[in-house]
This record gives structure tokens, C-alpha cells and sequence, in this order.
């Protein structure tokens, strides 16, 4: 789920009413209060509704799902940034620019350009650099990253990669990279525009995982994203082949095949993947399977979002009028936007599937 950005404006005793707003969601058991907890509060990631319901949520509890919602580690981080917002300006700028050790940044600026000799020569001088992590703040991803991650250009900073890119890589790799970071890097790259526009994510991909990078680590990342080549590459350096990266890719013998020992959570996978890409058999073998259409998307699956919205927003016609059928849920909002499908469909101009929606849901209202 995409964070929320702080506004221009912050104000402490907002966010602390959002904090006890959440708690009333939590008792009122409402989905989207589960959903939230579920993926910013660690000590419920992967815990059912049920648990997250059943547990008590203290307001320090709900303190720290609103900090982490807005990419901050802790409530104190917050708070300090609220009542002291002098780096507020510092947050908009692409991330380079935001990196105040001036030896890490003329690193980065090294691999930008695709100066392996230069950069080569940095490392030599400064081998710390290749071990060493900078720290984002207010951000979806990329918090704490090495050298080696900013290879793959995502997020975005200047729009493009070198040519040489693997070469350097490997500069970094042989400096002595902390091979942590490659199951990391390998599923920035699966999941970002600018290395396939720049014809060097597949490049990329071999390169990784023939240092070590494990393909299975990135597969979703790609899938949810959408990069297809990607995901193709991942199985052909020995990804494993199951039921959601089956359903991302329609591959419908191979979900048929799968679908009787796939986990609940790759079920929950699956349906978000199908519904998102419009592969309506798939979908309807899950939910002849018994998935529920009205769950909000799984992590890493645009999770603030169901999978109606999703056909919606797609414009994946016959599958919202399955889904409709099927019992999903017309007045459910997206946790970020407070978006019904029938909103979804308006912003994506899908105007026949928005009049639909907005038809069935003034026809058949839902309490």
C-alpha cells in the first residue's frame, strides 16, 4: 500500500485523532481499520481479521500504524517531524539529492553517470561505501538502501539508467558489496519502469541472479507490477512457476494444476493478480473456490484496494459484471482515496462500467 505523505501543513493533534479513529474502527471491526493495522504494525503482519480484531489496540498501537503509514519507524520520528518540519523541503527531492554524506552521494552521482573507472577509483579510496546504508524518510520504499540499489533507478531520480549499468554493478559487487542487498536490488529492478525502457532490466536480471540473487525473492514485485518480461526472466533463472504468478500471467493449465494445494494466502494472491490483469477464468475458479471477493488485496497487490476496483479500474468489463454477480461489494472504498469501483472507473474514463457500478449500487444498496 502506497504510504500517505505528510501534507505541507502537518498538524500533531490531527494525526492524533486519526490514531483514536482508528481504534473506534478496530472495535467497530471494520475492514479497513484490519487492513491498515495488518500492513503497518509488525506485530500483526499476515494475521487474519479475526486476529486483529480479537487482539486489544492500545493508542500507542494505533500511534505507531499511523507513523508507519506515513513511512516514519516510530511515533517520536513523527512528532519530531511535525513540531521541527525544517527538512520538510528535503523530502520532495529525488533521492540523491537528498543524501548528505558528500562521499555517498559522489558515488551515486559515479553510477549515474556510468563512470566505472571513476567510481572504481571511489571505492578504492572509500571501501566503507559499499557496506554503507543511507536513511529515507516519509517514503513507500527504498528506506535504507545501499550503493547497490540505486542501480535500478526506482524510484525514480533522473529518468534513466547508463548502458553500462551492469558493468556498474559489478564495480560495485567486486568492492566488496554486502550481497544482502542483491535480493533487494534484483526486485527493484523487476518491479521499475525505467530499466525496461532503457532495455537493460533483462541484462540486469541475468547478471544478479548469476551472482547469487534468488528469483523467487523479486517474482511478486514483478507481477504486481505488471512487468510481464520480468517475471518471464525470474522463471527462466529457476523462479518457482505457482498459483499467483499462474494467475498474474494466465497461465490457466498451470493454475488448473495448481489450485488444489495452493495455500489460503496464495489463493488471496491469485485473485488479486487475475482480477487486476482480467484473466475472468481464473477468477472464477476462485471464487468457485471459495475466495471472498469483498477481502482488500494482499500486500504487495495494490492493497488498499479490492479486486473489484481493480477490474474497474482495468476496464476489464465482463469480469466486473462476474464480480458484481459473485457478491462483491459495490459501496467498498479504497483505504487511501475513499474511492468506490464505481470512482475508480470514472478516473480511469471506463464510462459504461462507472454508469454500471453506479447502477447496481443505487439498485442493490448494501448496509
Amino acid at each position: 500500500m502506497p504510504v500517505r505523505p505528510l501534507p505541507p501543513n502537518p498538524s500533531l493533534d490531527h494525526l492524533r485523532y486519526q490514531a483514536k479513529d482508528l481504534r473506534k474502527a478496530h472495535s467497530a471491526h471494520q475492514r479497513e481499520a484490519a487492513q491498515r493495522i495488518r500492513e503497518f504494525h509488525p506485530r500483526f503482519h499476515a494475521a487474519a481479521d479475526a486476529e486483529i480484531f480479537s487482539a486489544p489496540l492500545s493508542l500507542a498501537d494505533a500511534q505507531l500504524t499511523i507513523a508507519r503509514e506515513h513511512s516514519f519507524p516510530s511515533w517520536t520520528r513523527l512528532k519530531a517531524q511535525v513540531e521541527k518540519p525544517s527538512s520538510s523541503d528535503q523530502l520532495k527531492l529525488p533521492r540523491h539529492e537528498q543524501i548528505e554524506d558528500p562521499l555517498f552521494r559522489c558515488a551515486v552521482d559515479l553510477l549515474d553517470a556510468g563512470d566505472v573507472t571513476g567510481l572504481k577509483a571511489h571505492l578504492n579510496q572509500h571501501p566503507h561505501l559499499v557496506r554503507q546504508r543511507v536513511v529515507f524518510e516519509g517514503v513507500n520504499y527504498f528506506r535504507n538502501p545501499t550503493l547497490l540499489e540505486f542501480v535500478a533507478e526506482n524510484p525514480i531520480r533522473r529518468g534513466a539508467l547508463p548502458p553500462n549499468i551492469v558493468a556498474v554493478a559489478k564495480t560495485i559487487l567486486d568492492a566488496g558489496a554486502d550481497r544482502s542487498a542483491l535480493n533487494e536490488t534484483l526486485g527493484l529492478i523487476c518491479s521499475g519502469r525505467v530499466p525496461r525502457e532503457c532495455r537493460v532490466q533483462l541484462p540486469l536480471i541475468a547478471f544478479l541472479c548469476d551472482q547469487g540473487a534468488d528469483p523467487n525473492s523479486a517474482m511478486q514485485s514483478a507481477l504486481g507490477h505488471g512487468e510481464f518480461e520480468a517475471a518471464q526472466a525470474l522463471l527462466l533463472h529457476g523462479a518457482k512457476l505457482d498459483l499467483s504468478a499462474a494467475a498474474a500471467l494466465g497461465r490457466t493449465e498451470d493454475f488448473n494444476r495448481l489450485l488444489s494445494d495452493a495455500s489460503s494466502d496464495d489463493r488471496h494472491r491469485a485473485l488479486a493478480l487475475a482480477s487486476q490483469f482480467g484473466h475472468i477464468e481464473i477468477v472464477k475458479a476462485l471464487l468457485d473456490a471459495g475466495e471472498d471477493p469483498n477481502r482488500y488485496n494482499p500486500v504487495g497487490t495494490h492493497s488498499h484496494s479490492t479486486p473489484l476496483h481493480q477490474a474497474a479500474l482495468a476496464g476489464h468489463e465482463d469480469l466486473v459484471h462476474l464480480l458484481v454477480e459473485r457478491g462483491a461489494r459495490l459501496d467498498m472504498k479504497d483505504i487511501l482515496w475513499q474511492g468506490t469501483p464505481a470512482d475508480w472507473a470514472a478516473h480511469a474514463g471506463n464510462s459504461e462500467l462507472e454508469a454500471y457500478l453506479r447502477a447496481h449500487q443505487f439498485a442493490n444498496p448494501q448496509p
